[in-house]
């Protein structure tokens, strides 16, 4: 691993250091690219995105960072979810699924933000073809021509030109890398804040992740490795400078109402951090020589946590199909036909992941009458009836449309 000064060409530029672009580098070296990756964080600190939130790894996503190096570098437990309890307070009826009855031990983990940074921080450390500029800032294209792209970063020792075959924009639901390419997005507020902490209740986590839908959002617990709970809970955006002003005896108060007494009581909150909720798709995830993934490309609502995970299936389909090209220096990671064929293998993954978030944040932030007794019966069907189960256990597990090969478990 290099850090280089002045210009300097790459197969790959990739902007953004956090959970995805990480990961993208990682995969990319494996294959034998040269890699620049542009970070906001300074050597020796993490991006502002690996803090106290809990991730939840769908298998796939499990499976696609242990042959990537990455789980194995994890130092503090993870949180084994074997069975999801989905309810919503007021409705009759509940789902419950449990990972065995899919012949399975897990339907993923639960990782802490700060710990998955850490362990891609080791990880990107070991890698002997990537460049890290850091800390550096995207600030615009300059002037390419058919075969590169031409970006311009700013850091400690001023500006610079990167030029690159394939630009990756990792850089987050309001990337500057989106808006200098022309690509427009999409935007729903939902109308929600999110709060997130640790929690410790009377029970232990027994590998039960629990949804409770409610009328401003969900109150989300995720058993996590350390006999604590990941909560996120949501709000309506009018309510949340109250509810950030409860100190942590009042919070805790709210959050028993909300959730109830599954886990016992809750005995104690950590730090709780604040996260609007609001939708951003972009309109195209592709440009001559460049491609969209992660945040950048889609912003999900956090219900469900597809997030990281779909993003993660952006990342790892790309590498997959420059590998099927026949990788390392050989093959042109920013051809147009190649990045047409990202876009559409991307497409049904992207568009029905999107849609199960979009639309079970809508439903279950409605609290119409009329609407009750239909979200009653969705909750007793996805209980009762198999093939509800499965559609819905599938895409929890990360295994939607044509899912990239690191994503499967080599038998």
């Amino acid at each position: 691993m290099t850090q280089a000064p002045g210009n300097k060409r790459h197969d790959v530029v990739v902007v953004g250091g956090g959970l995805v672009g990480a990961s993208l580098a990682i995969a990319l070296d494996r294959i034998g690219l040269d890699v620049g990756l542009v970070e906001a964080a300074p050597a020796g600190a993490l991006p502002a995105v690996f803090d106290e939130r809990n991730l939840s790894f769908a298998d796939a996503t499990v499976n696609a960072l242990e042959a990537l190096g990455v789980m194995a570098k994890l130092r503090a437990p993870t949180g084994a979810i074997v069975r999801i309890h989905i309810s919503r307070r007021g409705d009759f009826g509940r789902a419950c699924l449990a990972a065995a009855d899919y012949g399975r031990e897990a339907f993923g983990q639960v990782v802490v933000a700060r710990d998955f940074g850490e362990a891609l921080e080791a990880r990107l450390g070991e890698l002997q073809r990537l460049t890290r500029y850091r800390p550096a800032r995207f600030i615009g294209l300059g002037e390419g021509d058919e075969a590169t792209r031409v970006i311009r970063i700013a850091g400690d020792e001023g500006e610079r030109e990167l030029y690159a075959r394939l630009l990756v924009a990792a850089d987050g639901t309001g990337s500057g890398v989106r808006h200098a390419l022309g690509i427009e997005a999409d935007r729903h507020d939902y109308l929600q804040t999110l709060f997130v902490a640790r929690l410790r209740a009377a029970r232990a986590p027994d590998g039960t992740a629990y949804e409770r839908l409610g009328d401003h959002g969900p109150t989300a617990l995720l058993p996590r490795g350390d006999r604590h709970f990941g909560l996120v809970h949501g709000v309506a955006r009018d309510e949340a400078a109250a509810v950030q002003a409860l100190d942590d005896a009042a919070f805790l108060e709210r959050i028993q109402r909300a959730f109830g007494w599954r886990v016992g009581r809750f005995e104690s909150i950590g730090a709780r951090s604040v996260y609007p909720a609001i939708r951003t798709v972009a309109r195209s995830t592709i440009a001559p020589r460049a491609v969209l993934v992660g945040n950048a490309a889609q912003t999900l609502h956090p219900i469900g946590a597809q997030g990281f995970n779909l993003g993660l299936r952006d990342a790892l389909t790309l590498a997959e199909l420059i590998e099927a090209r026949g990788g390392g220096q050989s093959v042109d990671p920013g051809d147009a036909g190649l990045l047409a064929e990202h876009a559409q293998r991307r497409g049904e993954d992207r568009a029905r992941t999107l849609a199960m978030s979009d639309g079970l944040a809508r439903l279950t932030a409605n609290d119409a009458p009329l609407l009750r007794p239909l979200r009653s019966l969705g909750l007793f069907a996805l209980d009762r009836v198999p093939s509800a189960q499965a559609l819905l256990v599938g895409g929890a597990m990360g295994y939607r449309g044509q899912v990239p090969a690191l994503c499967r478990k080599a038998s």
